[in-house]
């Protein structure tokens, strides 16, 4: 079987879906193609590719595969080379349906690996929160470097410096990162989720959490969200949150947010009036602005001042760490050609397996999400 890795040309994406390690696997069983330079951006070398048993080939070669391993979508000059039938693996986003019905026209078997359910089997194949977690670890990194003070308590002969207080919007993957990162740098920490089981996660690691009591049964219920994800909150509960969150924010050195929900804009955590109450040279990193963002002054691709407020709107904070990025992602991508790959080496895609159901998005120029 045929195995390509193209380079990936989406304006700074830097990962490649395969890595030597994984490459290795690969070509001990199938014929292994990497487009030269795929992994320039990651630190990867074509000659390291190479010793790992791969054939580098040229842009024009690399889309002749049975299955292509993809960290974004394909665009429209890539799918015009990718011949019909052909196996196509990535982060595809599942939510572009005009991109989604474009493969499906082009004949594609397109699997997005950010619908892998979250149960325990897709555990090894679950790349949201690989990258999740190294973009959790950047946006502490980000906002030390963009912040004017130290983040830990400093004694010294001129003086005492105190901790930076940081407030983590959202507990996820990337926010119980960033939450252990701020620890590391000796930061004060408080976090801030609608579900109520990340309390104990969020205390364990050394933080404060911020707890908004639910008045209503529905409250409560809403609260659990679904597949390890937050649902829209009723408004009275958001209202009552907004408040308590505008309190701490106004002493809060660094916000991080990370609040997002699949397939809808970005919750606003912090409001523009919330952001005028805060202290100057405080800063803000939005990690869901590629959504809309969590507070509405976050702009795309840009660090701005606003009211005083370093508001940072860099989206996919693991970009900026490709090297360990593309390494999870690639083991993600491995451990999910597992399933689909039997002991013969060959494509068996079984339609009934509910990881499959999950993230099969068109095959044989059917359109199964729409």
């Amino acid at each position: 079987m045929r195995i390509s890795v193209p380079a990936e040309t989406r304006p700074g994406e830097t990962r490649v879906a395969a890595t030597p390690e994984t490459v290795k696997k690969l070509a001990a069983k199938h014929q292994v193609l990497v487009q030269s330079g795929a992994g320039v951006a990651a630190s990867v070398t074509d000659e390291a590719y190479v010793a790992a048993g791969a054939q580098i080939v040229p842009a024009s070669e690399v889309w002749a595969a049975d299955v292509i391993l993809k960290v974004r979508a394909p665009n429209a000059d890539e799918r015009a080379q990718i011949k019909p039938g052909t196996v196509v693996i990535g982060m595809l986003n599942p939510f572009d349906t005009d991109n989604n019905a474009a493969m499906a026209s082009a004949g594609l078997q397109a699997f997005a690996l950010e619908a892998v359910p979250r149960i325990t089997r897709a555990q090894s194949m679950d790349v949201l929160s690989s990258q999740a977690n190294i973009a959790g670890y950047k946006a502490v990194m980000v906002a030390a470097n963009t912040y004017q003070r130290f983040m830990p308590m400093l004694m010294t002969a001129a003086g005492t410096v105190k901790a930076a207080r940081v407030l983590i919007m959202g507990v996820g993957v990337a926010g119980l990162q960033a939450i252990a990162t701020a620890k590391r740098l000796g930061a004060v920490i408080e976090a801030s989720d609608v579900r109520p089981p990340v309390k104990e996660q969020v205390e364990s690691l050394g933080a404060k959490f911020i707890d908004v009591p639910y008045l209503t049964d529905e409250e409560k219920e809403i609260a659990q969200g679904v597949g390890g994800y937050a649902r829209p909150m009723p408004a009275d509960w958001m209202r009552r949150q907004a408040e308590l969150v505008h309190e701490r924010a106004k002493l809060a050195d660094v916000i991080i947010t990370t609040a997002l929900i699949p397939g809808r804009p970005a919750p606003v955590l912090i409001s523009e009036e919330t952001v005028k109450a805060m202290k100057p040279g405080s800063v803000i990193v939005d990690l869901a602005v590629s959504q809309g963002g969590n507070c509405p002054l976050s702009e795309l691709n840009k660090t701005v001042v606003k009211h005083g407020v370093h508001i940072v709107g860099e989206p996919d904070l693991a970009t900026h760490v490709a090297a360990d990025a593309s390494a999870l992602y690639a083991r993600n991508v491995l451990d999910f050609l597992k399933l689909i790959i039997d002991k013969e080496d060959k494509l068996v895609i079984d339609r009934e397996d509910e990881i499959i159901k999950a993230t099969l998005l068109c095959t044989g120029g059917e359109l199964l999400r729409k």
